[in-house]
């Protein structure tokens, strides 16, 4: 997905957010606003948000000297989420049918983003995600192309998120690569909050090999980019992973809340909405 104009203003508003939790002095901030600016205007045409996103949180990282703004707010998200889990398990093992559960739970847990908001209600979310129509609804070609492949690929997204996408790893009977980020960005996940969720127990941790939101290819590592390309079957957690993936020809599913209004007028659907949505070369496998 490109960077539409109204993405500008959230650059600005997400710089500004990671400055302050870097605890940059007020005269700090300007001076970041002034260099996403700037930085705003070198973005060439066909670059993706994440991409943007990445040069944002390298400068609020480089410019207040703080490797990690968003750590403190990763393991409360984690501590938080880890607290639903048993509550989350039983709902799983009580379902009619366990695999559409597990997917509502998993796209439930995507509400912990800091890049769209400050706030959020993870059980008012959770029965909104399980109860509501999706707008998308590729649940049956996911479960078809879960009975054809030996290994699934898993994009993760944010920290606490993790623990929601263990649930649904945990339904897979097959085995799992959860890939993160190779370095601290916004509330994504990487190695460490991927640990403390425990997908180390139900899943192959791997990195993007980058520390770019989503999985921008130009961006990610060879190793990744290799995995990825031998993949069957690919789920893609998050606006991000949507972002940086859409266009690209891959066996994906994506699972996503669409927060953001830019990207539910991309998709074309209404704010707010949940989305399985397979890929064309998914569809066709």
């Amino acid at each position: 997905m490109r960077v539409y104009l109204d993405c500008w203003p959230c650059f600005l508003r997400q710089a500004l957010s990671a400055a302050r939790r870097a605890g940059a002095s007020p005269e700090l901030q300007r001076l970041i606003l002034e260099e996403t600016m700037t930085e705003l205007r070198r973005l060439s045409a066909d670059a993706t948000p994440p991409e943007m996103g990445e040069r944002i949180h390298r400068l609020v990282r480089a410019r207040a000297q703080a490797p990690d703004p968003y750590l403190e707010v990763k393991r409360e998200a984690t501590a938080q989420a880890l607290a639903l889990l048993p509550a989350l398990r039983a709902r799983v093992a009580t379902a009619a049918d366990p695999l559409q559960t597990a997917v509502r739970i998993a796209i439930a847990g995507n509400i912990i983003d800091y890049g769209v908001a400050e706030t959020f209600d993870l059980e008012t979310t959770l029965e909104r995600t399980l109860h509501a129509e999706a707008a998308i609804d590729d649940l049956d070609v996911l479960r078809q192309a879960l009975a054809q492949v030996d290994a699934v690929l898993y994009l993760a997204d944010n920290a606490g998120e993790t623990v929601f996408d263990r649930v649904l790893i945990e339904t897979l009977s097959v085995p799992v690569r959860y890939a993160v980020k190779a370095g601290p960005v916004l509330n994504d996940a990487t190695h460490e909050e991927a640990i403390a969720a425990g997908l180390d127990q139900v899943a192959e941790i791997i990195d993007t090999g980058c520390d770019a939101m989503g999985a921008p290819l130009g961006l990610c590592s060879p190793a990744f980019r290799e995995r990825f390309d031998r993949a069957r079957l690919i789920i893609a957690k998050g606006q991000a992973n949507y972002e940086t993936l859409s266009a690209v020809n891959a066996p994906i599913c994506f699972l996503l809340q669409a927060k953001c209004s830019v990207i539910a007028e991309d998709i074309g659907v209404a704010p707010g909405s949940v989305i399985i949505q397979a890929s064309e070369a998914l569809r066709g496998a």
